[in-house]
Parts: C-alpha cells; structure tokens; sequence
C-alpha cells in the first residue's frame, strides 16, 4: 500500500501538466484556430496533388509550388470580387434607386406566354394583377432599398477580409504538406491508442468523407458560377463575369446562387425584357439549381451518403458556429458523425445473436 500512494500521486501531477501544457498550446494557438482549420482541410483534400508533384520535384518544391496553386485559385478570385465589388457598388447601388424609383407598371408579356395553351391564361391573369400593383410594391420597397444594398456591400466586404484569413492559411498548410507524412504518423499513431484495431478503417472512413464533402461544395459552387455568368450572358446582363464569379463564392452557402441570378430576372423584367426574365427563372430552376440537387450529392456520396438536410445543417450550423470555415467544417463533422454512427449500426447489426435472444426472438 506504501508504493501505491506514490504512484498515484506521481500519475495525478502528470494528468495535471499534461492538462496545463494542453490548456497553454490552445491559449496560443486560439487566435490562429480558423487558419489552422482551413489549412488542414486545404491539404488533406489536396493531397494526391501534392504527392504527384512532391514525387516529381522534391517536398520543398512541392510545397511552394502548391502554396502558388491555391493562392492563385482561392485568393486571386477573391481579390478581384472584392476589387470589382468596391468599384462598381456605388454605381450598382444608384442603378438599383433609380429602377426602385421608375417602378410604375410590367411591361407586356410577349404573345408567346400568353398563347400558352394550358397556362398562358392564367400566367397573363396574374401579370396584369401584378402590373397594376407594382407602383405601390415599388413605394414600399424605396424607403429600404439603400438599407439592403447596403448591407449587401458590407457582407461582400467581410468575404473580402476573409481573404487575410486564407492568406495565414496557406502559409501553414505550406508546413502541413512539407511535414504531412509526420503528421500523418503521429495521428494514426494517436488514433491507435485511442480505438485500437479499428483505428486505420476509421481514418479511411474520415479521410473519404473529408474528401467528400469538399469536393462536393466547391465543385458544386464552381459549375454553378460558371452556368450563371454564361447564363447571364447568353441574355445580355452587365457584368456577367463578376456575377458568374459571386455566384461561384455564394453558392457554396445553401440556395446562395440565387442570390444572384433571381435579382438579374427582376432586373431584366423591370427593363422591359420579360421574356428574358422568364428566360433566365426557368434556366435558374431547371439548370443552375438542377446542377446543385444532381453535382452535390454525386461529389459528397463518392466520401459517405450524406443527407441533403443534413449537408444543409451543416452549413448554416457550422457558419454560425465556426465563421468562415464552417461552411467547410459543419458538413464534414456531420458526415463523419453520421457515417461512423452507420458503420457502428451496421457492425452491431451483423453480429450473430446470442442463442438465448434468438430462443426469446422465435418464442
């Protein structure tokens, strides 16, 4: 008993250092937090890339030469939204007063809509209606119009200063693909002692499902900026290219890209263009969020079968919870929750049962 007493008390002032110095590295490392999440998430899902090239140039060369890679695809387009945004704001914001102002009646609908033979009726019915109640639409909305472009500007302002947080981290993820295969080493080695055995099959579930949802976000939000500035083209819209680019940043968000190509139509049917604001609705509808139910669940089911609800919870609640990097962070914790759980069910269910469960089962 006299040798039990100091070893429990030497193991307790361990726990107790090990607690302290823990509780240090996070005090300092706290002000980086988002940064270092971009940056792991930002090299692991570039990893093959990088192995590619670091087979081919070395580590150091392959590293810098992946930092260059992402700041060109991450932080250049970045640099010219927020360039474009700040130079032409305050021309887009009087160009939206004065259509707030001129706000009177529809234009016609073209003869084409209105021969429809099932809906044309119908759809020329609601559109008088609409036209004759548009003026007193637009004096509701006049007094709010500098408010919400306002706070419009600030939002895109804030993506833009998002870019400084980018920029730290593709600084780290520049030590994290130079020094990955012993990162990588210490967490299996951790992974081990904490789930034993199962450690390596749990690491692949985690590395697919990471992968996944990644891919699954931003490839998504790449198609649906593409579609929407050719879209935008394709029926004469003013800068289809800076919007094409904002619908690209926005879509990652859920229904973000409508943000975009909905206020567009507006503007073309307040520009006497109806049939190319009924044009642009359906093309929105059927093509750019038809592209975001059909890519999304293609990239992320190649990780794990992720609910759609769930990948939009993830984003709201991980934006709100994490900032920036939640967008990211959010689907990925619940696709690695909700694929673990599945594995663990599926495990318990394959199990034989007893003889006694299976007597209680038949009886």
């Amino acid at each position: 008993m006299a040798t039990g007493q100091p070893a429990s008390t030497e193991r307790i002032m361990r726990l107790l250092l090990l607690g302290g110095i823990t509780y240090g590295c996070v005090l300092v490392l706290a002000p980086f937090s988002s940064a270092l999440l971009w940056a792991g998430v930002l090299a692991y899902t570039t990893w093959p890339l990088f192995q590619h090239l670091r087979r081919r140039m070395g580590p150091n060369a392959a590293s810098l030469t992946m930092t260059v890679l992402c700041a060109v695809g991450v932080v250049l387009p970045l640099a010219f939204l927020a360039s474009a945004c700040v130079s032409s704001g305050p021309r887009w914001a009087r160009q939206v007063m004065a259509f707030v102002g001129t706000i009177h009646e529809l234009p016609p609908l073209p003869h084409w809509i209105t021969s429809l033979p099932a809906f044309g009726p119908d759809i020329s019915h609601h559109w008088e209606r609409w036209s004759r109640n548009i003026s007193s639409v637009g004096d509701e909305l006049r007094p709010y119009a500098g408010e919400i472009i306002q706070s419009l500007l600030e939002v895109l302002m804030r993506m833009a200063n998002g870019a400084l947080h980018l920029v730290m981290a593709l600084f780290i993820a520049f030590f994290f693909w130079l020094s990955g295969p012993m990162l990588w080493d210490t967490v299996q080695a951790v992974m081990v002692r904490i789930a034993g055995h199962q450690a390596g099959r749990h690491l692949h579930i985690v590395g697919s499902t990471v992968r996944g949802t990644v891919y699954g976000i931003l490839g998504t939000a790449i198609i649906q900026g593409i579609l929407t500035g050719l879209g935008l083209w394709l029926l004469g819209v003013g800068e289809a290219v800076i919007l094409g680019v904002l619908a690209a940043f926005l879509a990652v968000f859920p229904i973000g890209a409508p943000l975009v190509w909905i206020p567009a139509a507006l503007w073309l049917f307040g520009m006497h263009h109806p049939g190319k604001g009924i044009l642009l609705l359906l093309y929105g509808v059927l093509i750019i969020s038809g592209a975001d139910h059909l890519i999304r669940p293609l990239f992320i089911a190649r990780g794990s079968k992720l609910p759609y609800l769930l990948t939009v919870l993830g984003v709201i609640g991980g934006l709100l919870a994490f900032g920036g990097v939640g967008i990211f962070l959010g689907p990925i914790l619940l696709a690695i929750g909700f694929t673990l759980t599945t594995e663990f069910a599926a495990d318990e269910a394959a199990q034989p049962l007893a003889q006694d469960e299976k007597r209680t089962l038949t009886s």
